[in-house]
């Protein structure tokens, strides 16, 4: 008995092998679809994996705001805090850091640290007296005229003070900071583009 042909089919209608290749085409571009969704989703996973340790651990970013560490830094300036260093090592004298204020944890200042625990520290006439020594601080550009009596710092105190020393809110206000107030240091600007440096410990 022959086999007929269903009215409308034609021979190219039943090649089975065009079928087939379409099949095989649509199996590769899944493939190769899938492979690609897994390789932005691995590059993502290990970007972050970088990433949020450094950020959360190691540096942070932070805006400047106000004028109390003029001239040496300005309003709206980006810097990139070092958070781990502390875990090592004490803070220095002459080190910018980034702390929390003492008197409410959302709030941030950046100062310099200017007395170390265990040292007697004290204001006349503007100028910081260190153990009875004046400091030198050449990064200051204007002294104000403060007279404060001689303190003595207790372990893991710092006295801080910002380089505008006639605008700013810092230890001769609110007094020595407790070394787990402190952030981290101050090692990078980031912005603006023309004064964009790293820091170096200044010299007493």
């Amino acid at each position: 008995m022959d086999l007929k042909q269903k009215p409308g089919l034609s021979d190219k209608d039943l090649d089975l092998d065009k079928f087939d290749a379409g099949q095989v085409a649509s199996d590769n571009w899944a493939k190769k679809l899938g492979l690609l969704v897994f390789e932005v989703v691995k590059v993502v996973l290990i970007s972050l994996a970088i990433i949020v340790p450094i950020r959360l651990f190691l540096v942070q970013p932070f805006y400047v705001e106000g004028a109390s560490m003029e001239p040496n830094f300005h309003d709206k300036e980006y810097l990139i805090i070092n958070e781990i260093s502390y875990r090592f090592d004490q803070p220095q004298r002459g080190e910018v850091v980034i702390f929390k204020s003492p008197a409410d944890d959302r709030v941030y200042y950046i100062k310099r640290i200017i007395g170390l625990p265990g040292e007697e520290v004290e204001v006349r006439s503007g100028h910081i007296y260190v153990n009875g020594q004046e400091l030198k601080e050449t990064y200051v550009a204007k002294f104000s005229n403060d007279n404060i009596a001689a303190i003595t710092l207790k372990a893991s105190e710092y006295y801080v003070l910002g380089d505008n020393r006639t605008n700013s809110h810092d230890s001769r206000k609110f007094g020595a900071i407790n070394k787990d107030r402190i952030i981290g240091k101050v090692w990078f600007r980031g912005w603006p583009a023309d004064r964009i440096s790293t820091f170096n410990l200044p010299s007493y």
